[in-house]
């Protein structure tokens, strides 16, 4: 994947098309990232011991991992990666300002 844990991503398109935010965990096998702040969907628990009340959370929901792209510190604007091998390390650099994201 593109992105991963910490990155701050911006939506491209959807519902939540401009927002930005940094992903809370990735979800490889489902190709998926829930990004803190977005997609926020109402989630109906029952009462547990921790929480007794029980009642309607609201929590961020997990968008497709193509939806969101990669804020370059450069620029601050979204943009596409390709992935380099720079001192046998695999890194990923932006593909408008070409530098090095990792």
């Amino acid at each position: 994947m593109h992105v991963k844990k910490g990155d701050t991503v911006m939506v491209l398109s959807g519902k939540n098309k401009g927002q930005s935010g940094v992903v809370l965990f990735a979800l490889p096998e489902t190709q998926k990232v829930v990004v803190e702040g977005v997609n926020i969907v109402k989630k109906h628990v029952k009462p547990s011991a921790g929480n007794t009340s029980g009642g309607i959370e609201e929590r961020p929901g997990a968008l497709h991992a193509s939806k969101v792209g990669l804020i370059d510190p450069e620029t601050g604007k979204p943009t596409r990666i390709r992935k380099q091998i720079q001192d046998g390390k695999k890194v990923r650099v932006g593909a408008a300002s070409g530098k090095v994201i990792d």
